[in-house]
Formats: C-alpha cells, structure tokens, sequence
C-alpha cells in the first residue's frame, strides 16, 4: 500500500500531449481541432499555464472582473427575479404572493397598459411586498406611469431594486426614435433621484439586439455605446456623474454558449470599468449591475421540454458569470406559461443556490485558464467595436444609419445558416423532431411601442433561431388538414437492412424537421419490386437509399425504369456521389443528392412550397 501511495507519474510536456493527439487524429495537427466563435475568437482545443493570465487576487477590485462583490453570493446573493404572468390585476395579486412565499427574492412582472386602468390600484396589488424584496422591472414604455403609481407607496424612499427604462433599446425595438419620449425620460430620471434614492431608474437593455441575432461582441459594444451615450445626456441636463453610475443598471440575454456567455458577463464588468475610469468616477461606483435573463432566441415551440434543458445551462451561466439578478424563462414560454412550468423555471434558480451551492462560492470561474483567456479576447473585441460606433457618432447614429442593424443581420445569417445545414442542432427542432407529438398553437406576439411622433428607423426584428423550422411544421400542418395526410416521401431501401439502414436513418431525421414523413419500401432487391413500390406510394417525391457500390451496380437501372413509368416522380438520391458521376446522375432524373452538407431547410422548404401549390390548386378544382 506504501508502495501505491508513493507511486508518481512523470510530468509530460506539452509537445508529447500533441504528438499523442495526432496520433489519435490519424495525420491531422493538432490546429484542426481550433474552432472559431460567431465572434471571430478562436479557441484552441487545450489551454494550460502558460494561457495563465494576472487577474485580481479576488472580486470586488481591480476591473471588476470576478464581481462586485469582495465575498460574492455568500454575502450579496443573487435575486430570483422571476418575471410574473398575468392576465388581471387580481390574478398578478395572488401570483405575487404565491411567488414570494415559494423563493422568489425580487418583486417582478411585465408592466401592462391594465395596470393603471383598474379599479384595484397597484399600492393594494402590491401590498407590503415591497417592503420585502427590491424591484426588478423593466417597464418598456410605460416608466412614467409605473413610477407614478408607486410614488403612491408608504415609505417609497426606501424603495430598492430596478424600474427601469431604455429608450434607445426601445427606439431600435419600435422602428421609431420619440424625441418627446426621451425627454420624459429624462425628467423620470431627475425626479426619482430624489422621490426613490435607492432605486436604479436607468436601464441598458441589450436583449432586444440579443434576440435579432447579435453576437456576443456585438450586445457588448452596444451595450457600452448606450451606457456612454446615457452619461453624456444625463450630464448635459445637469445630474452628476457618480449620481447617474448609481442609478444604473445593465440587462443582458444569457445564450446557449456556456463559457462564452460567462466570459460575456465578465467582460462587460472590466469594459464599463474601464470606461467609467476614463470618465473619472471614483472605484465605488464604477461596478456594473447586472439583471440577466435566458435567452428566447434559443428558445423552441416543438418539443418544448428541451428548453428545461437550455434555460438551466443559459442560469447556470449567468451564475458563474456573476449576475445581481436573474429570470429564467418556464419551458412553454412561447406559448403560454403555465403554473407547472413557472414553478420549474423558479426551481431551477433554488436548485442552483441549495442543491449546487453556489450562493456559498466565490467566484467559481477565477483562475480558470480558457475563460480568463477568453474574457480577455471577448473584452478586446468588444472594444474595437464600440471604437467603431463611437468613431460613426454613437449609438443613436448608428442606429439612424442602419449599419448596426446590417451588422446584426449579416451575424444573424451566420447563425441561421449553421442551423440550415444543421452544423449546429436544435434538439426537436431540426434534428431528433418528433412528427408524432401534438404541434402546440403558433406562439405568443410582444407588443411593441408606438410613438405617434419623431423619426423612423429601420426596425431590430425579434428572432428565434428555430422559427424557420417551426414555419415548415405549420405549413406540413396545413397541407395535412387539406390531404387529410402528412406529407411525405417514399424512400427506396436498396439490398438488405445492413446495406441501406445508415442513409435510411439519415433520410428519415432529414425530412422530419419539414412534417415530412418518410415511407420506407421493404428491402428492393429488383426492378419489379421498386415499380409496385412506388405504384402503391402515395407521395410525388421519392429518395434511393444504399451504398454507393449498390448505387453503380443497380441504382443507374432501377432509376431509369423508374423514371420512365413514372416520369411525374420527383426523384432524390442519398448521398453525395464521386464528383465524375455526379452529371450521370442528374441527367438520369436525380434533383438533388441530399447528404450530411445539404441546406435541410431550403430542400423541405422547395418540397413543402410545391406541395402547397398542388394542393391549392386542387382545391380550387
């Protein structure tokens, strides 16, 4: 036992760890496992000391980095700010004070018209909730009236937490910059200095521009142009600086990227430190206050239990990464919340404080080579961005010319692109769907604010990266109702099981994202057996599965008997074949070869056009 316990393990260096990876790679180096980001960032397949970084020897220092916090959750925890569905203002009453009593820390609902036009006033919707828990509400458009309302409140001076407001978030929401709407508030902004002096009135809202698509280097560098272009404004009216930073405070959309969102949050705190130095405000005020919510652009109406799955990785996140307050979104959001779900997504935030203990440890991320490495890349990308809005006039410029919506398109495209092709999954979405479950009503529409006045401007669309997909399976529903049949393709299952089951299964997860479902023939071992196969199928469309050897010993032959007895077939062949025989194919009658490279959507998206076509046309006959 001595002998075990004394054993040690000679040290290998780097070098020999590559050597051993190439082996295992059989020829490739070790820089093919590099990947690039959307951001542009590479990261390297190992990162070891010699990636380590000089960062503060703990939170609450330095560029703020590790948090704002000396001891971070286990004296300052993190609020479950657990944003409240309602449709009355009884209904928001009981939902409020069930919340509370089981683990929500932050008072929290979205701020509607209904609010302020019934009987009940929001003083006795309220109750002494307030007195308990700080507020953690973005009121849109509707600041004004809300900080009216609770001015109402006993004792409103002592008020803590958030109602805020951005105006240039919404402008870029709306499609509609309100000059008048800016001004009011501003004015909000002077009055509650001194009507709410513990609460933070301005808020940088970076989820709208998270959710048309932008990259993590993109809500950075516009979330700092609008931090600095809010200092400048709220100075030239005459508020102090160290007065404006505390009533700050930054909401940001957490996305699927683990490490990367979590070196999102960090850097936000070192660029606004860095920024607010240049400025000349004294440490204390420098740290950034964050609210941070799971992302909805990452969100699905299929299968929507993955989202349990999304919204619990995009908390875990924003934990590590340092947040004052967090939402995490019920699994069915899109759709209609119910109690069940708002009680999981509540859970999921105890879960991470109790059961993961996290509220006891400082800082879990500090040290780690790959994210102080990545939060420095992110925090230098960033900031090349925001010298790039800043040198075009700022953030309101920028937005006035459009190019920072066509800068969040074309990383939008890129995005949506990889989903396409299905480089990157969505889990039920275009990969693993499940034709067999019941597709949940279209989802839920925001309302977005109008201004009767000031300039138009070129919208930020509200996204989701699996609403294409979700657009195929309402189409496939529809042609469904008028057939009184899915749609569907018959696939040719050449030889036995073992010869054609690779690309059958491959065709079958290929049309399912589409609706479309796949009609496998029994094993085809002949020309007779093909024809009555496609004579008792139903659908136009039909796919050839097998091995390439099968492809050029019988697949020329079945296709061209087959495509002389049915020449009103659309025929697809799985696989991509030898580039010499490609042209072979095609003029035999293949339309497309549909292989792991192939656009999914754009080839159901042909299939489901025509089909809808057909069926209208039929209709009016």
């Amino acid at each position: 036992m001595e002998k075990i316990k004394n054993q040690s393990f000679a040290l290998k260096t780097r070098h020999e760890w590559e050597e051993k990876a190439e082996v295992a790679l059989k020829g490739k180096t070790v820089e093919s496992l590099q990947t690039t980001t959307y951001e542009n960032i590479v990261l390297k397949p190992l990162y070891t000391r010699q990636d380590e970084l000089s960062v503060p020897e703990f939170p609450g220092g330095s560029d703020f980095r590790r948090g704002i916090f000396p001891l971070g959750y286990s004296t300052n925890e993190w609020k479950a700010a657990q944003r409240i569905t309602y449709q009355t203002t009884e209904d928001l009453k009981e939902k409020l004070q069930q919340s509370c009593e089981k683990g929500q820390s932050a008072i929290s609902f979205e701020v509607k018209q209904v609010l302020f036009e019934a009987e009940e006033s929001l003083v006795n919707i309220l109750g002494k909730s307030y007195q308990q828990y700080p507020f953690a509400i973005n009121t849109k458009d509707l600041q004004t009236e809300f900080l009216a309302a609770i001015a109402e409140l006993d004792n409103h001076d002592q008020i803590s937490g958030y109602i805020g407001s951005d105006p240039l978030a919404i402008f870029a929401e709306a499609g509609h910059i309100s000059d008048e709407f800016f001004n009011n508030w501003v004015k909000n902004i002077q009055q509650s200095n001194e009507n709410f002096p513990n609460l933070r009135t301005i808020l940088i809202d970076s989820v709208p521009y998270h959710n048309g698509g932008a990259n993590a280097v993109q809500e950075l560098g516009i979330a700092i142009a609008e931090g600095v272009y809010y200092l400048e404004k709220l100075q030239e009216k005459g508020i102090e600086l160290e007065e404006i930073l505390t009533k700050m405070i930054f909401q940001f959309a957490i996305g699927s990227n683990y490490f990367m969102e979590i070196a999102k949050l960090r850097a936000a705190r070192v660029l606004w430190n860095r920024i607010t130095q240049l400025y000349g405000a004294k440490e204390e005020v420098r740290g950034m206050m964050i609210a941070a919510e799971t992302s909805s652009f990452t969100k699905t109406v299929h299968d929507p239990h993955v989202n349990l799955l999304r919204a619990g990785n995009e908390a875990f996140a924003a934990v590590i990464g340092g947040v004052q307050y967090l939402y995490v979104s019920p699994f069915d959001e899109l759709t209609g919340a119910s109690p069940f779900s708002e009680r999981i997504a509540r859970n999921i935030q105890l879960l991470l404080k109790e059961e993961a203990h996290l509220k006891t440890v400082i800082d879990p991320a500090g040290g780690s080579w790959y994210v102080e490495a990545l939060t420095n890349q992110l925090a230098e990308k960033v900031w090349e961005f925001f010298q790039q809005i800043d040198s075009s006039g700022g953030i309101l410029e920028v937005l006035k010319s459009s190019w920072l919506q066509k800068e969040i398109t074309a990383a939008y495209d890129k995005k949506n692109s990889d989903i396409q092709t299905r480089k990157q999954s969505i889990v039920g979405t275009n990969v693993y769907a499940n034709l067999a479950e019941i597709v949940p009503r279209k989802p839920l529409l925001n309302e977005k604010p109008y201004f009767a006045d000031g300039e138009k401007i070129e919208a930020i669309t509200e996204r989701r990266l699996a609403e294409p997909y979700e657009e195929l399976r309402r189409k496939a529903k529809g042609i469904e109702e008028k057939l009184a049949a899915k749609p569907s393709v018959g696939l040719i299952c050449l030889g036995e099981l073992k010869q054609h089951k690779a690309r059958l299964d491959f065709m079958k997860g290929f049309f399912a994202p589409g609706g479309i479902i796949a009609v496998e023939s029994n094993p085809i071992l002949s020309i007779e057996e093909a024809k009555q196969f496609i004579s008792d199928l139903q659908s136009k469309y039909v796919c050839i599965c097998g091995t390439h050897h099968q492809y050029e010993t019988i697949g020329h032959e079945i296709l061209a008997a087959l495509k002389a007895e049915f020449p009103e077939r659309v025929f697809y062949l799985a696989g991509l074949p030898e580039k010499e025989n490609q042209s072979h194919w095609i003029n035999e009658g293949i339309k497309q070869f549909i292989h792991l490279k192939s656009n999914c959507y754009e080839t159901l998206s042909a299939i489901l056009n025509e089909l809808e076509v057909t069926t209208n046309e039929n209709t009016k006959a």
